[in-house]
């Protein structure tokens, strides 16, 4: 990690919250246009409700919204508060990153990691599907920046024993309670998404992982507004706690074991 001057430090983090604002607003454009079975790379944005396409000064993140009113500026129809939402997640996410990874290749590694996390927890809410390339991303990600590691070869063993202790503890768990419940318990999307985290968690921060997308997928259940006897999108509460446990996971870590000593 590269120490920086205060002042740099600080444009560094208002630099990288930018940055995310920028990449949450396109991730959650591109996942709209997925959605809709659109092309995520052809044509520009434009408001759904009149198809006005939308100006330079209408596509700034976060304070677009706020100066517009969340209003189309020609139509008057409703801004979807999510846009305002994940701008803002994409920032606060990214200047996390700047903060607890400061300048170094795991921030880079995670800042290339988020935007696919992002993207499944988007679709998954829409759709209750989770698309096996974004996971197959998040792999190959994960062995590209294996060579920029000093402790390489330690990182893909723990990768490996992460990605196959809590994917396959969870598939196992999954089917016997489908056996026991008589019903679909866990997506295979789901279970894929934890397998492909353990590469980069390894087992004691994949367990972690376990208990906050657990918690975060209750919480979400209680008060997120949805009809509690339909399916469940548990993509957005795993994608939010692989985030939390990437960036502090050590450090809860920590201080859990010095409460028992």
């Amino acid at each position: 990690m590269i120490v920086l001057p205060l002042a740099a430090e600080i444009y560094y983090f208002i630099l990288a919250f930018v940055l995310g604002a920028c990449i949450g607003s396109f991730v959650n454009c591109a996942a709209d246009r997925y959605v809709a079975k659109e092309s995520v790379l052809r044509g520009r944005s434009h408001c759904p409700a009149c198809g006005h396409v939308l100006g330079f000064f209408e596509l700034v993140p976060i304070f677009s919204y706020l100066f517009l009113g969340g209003k189309c500026r020609h139509c008057g129809a409703k801004i979807p508060m999510r846009c305002f939402g994940v701008e803002l997640l994409g920032g606060t996410v990214y200047a996390s990153i700047a903060y607890f990874s400061g300048l170094s290749f795991e921030a880079l590694e995670y800042a290339v990691l988020f935007p696919a996390l992002l993207a499944v927890a988007l679709i998954d809410l829409d759709t209750m599907e989770i698309p096996d390339g974004l996971l197959l991303f998040g792999a190959v990600l994960f062995l590209a920046f294996l060579p920029l590691h000093k402790d390489a070869f330690l990182r893909a063993e723990a990768g490996f024993y992460g990605a196959v202790a809590i994917g396959g503890g969870i598939l196992a768990v999954s089917l016997l309670l489908d056996l026991v419940l008589h019903k679909e318990t866990l997506g295979g999307g789901d279970v894929k998404l934890f397998a492909m985290l353990g590469l980069y968690t390894g087992i004691w921060r994949g367990l972690l992982l376990l208990i906050l997308a657990c918690i975060l997928g209750l919480l979400f259940l209680l008060f997120g507004g949805r009809n509690k006897k339909k399916e469940f999108p548990f993509g957005p509460a795993i994608a939010l706690a692989a985030a939390i446990t990437l960036l502090t996971g050590q450090g809860i870590i920590d201080w859990y074991l010095s409460l028992m000593l």
